[in-house]
């Protein structure tokens, strides 16, 4: 499930998985695949720590509230409306509580994904921005404090809320984590240490 999480420029904003069957992350009404999401940190990652740093991500961006649906209606099955509605319908939430975990395998759905979006979003870009004289990460229109833009690092490393099905991720999110460092986790910095 998406959480909340306290951006810069807007506010608390909604980021996360929103269908444990996929793979694919919510910023908002921006739409997004997590292999993607984790490559370009892991280019983040990389690159050098006194220079400007983009990248993109391919994304699908909603601009009405009603094409992105309601998710607790989605998720109760009582309102499949938007987007959101139709990956319910078709991958319904788990019956029992003890199936509520982030499918590894969701990347086997991203073609159904892709389908049920196509109709109500338009494809894009979105750039993933750091500037060294700031303390500040840039996903599209959002801006981040590191320590947060860590934390949702930390939340697709943790499979989010309800976590990773056996605790086994991903290979793409094993490649981030390698990527970040071997001995940092994800939550902590992964272009310099703080300066204060």
């Amino acid at each position: 499930m998406p959480l909340a999480f306290d951006s810069a420029s807007h506010g608390e904003i909604a980021f996360g998985f929103f269908n444990i069957d996929g793979d694919m992350l919510l910023l908002e009404r921006t739409f997004f695949f997590a292999d993607r999401f984790c490559s370009a940190v892991s280019r983040l990652a990389a690159a050098d720590p006194d220079a400007a740093f983009e990248t993109s991500i391919p994304a699908w961006f909603i601009d009405r509230a009603e094409d992105v649906g309601d998710l607790m209606g989605a998720i109760h099955g009582i309102r499949h409306t938007g987007f959101i509605g139709d990956i319910y319908r078709r991958y319904p939430f788990p019956s029992r509580p003890e199936d509520f975990r982030q499918k590894t395998r969701g990347f086997a759905t991203r073609d159904d994904f892709r389908a049920l979006i196509a109709p109500r979003a338009r494809e894009g870009a979105l750039r993933l921005t750091a500037l060294p004289d700031t303390r500040e990460v840039r996903l599209g229109e959002f801006r981040f404090r590191r320590e947060v833009f860590h934390e949702l690092i930390g939340y697709v490393w943790r499979g989010g809320w309800p976590r990773w099905e056996n605790d086994e991720r991903p290979d793409y999110v094993e490649a981030m984590r390698a990527a970040v460092s071997e001995d940092t986790e994800p939550e902590q910095d992964i272009r310099k240490p703080d300066s204060d």
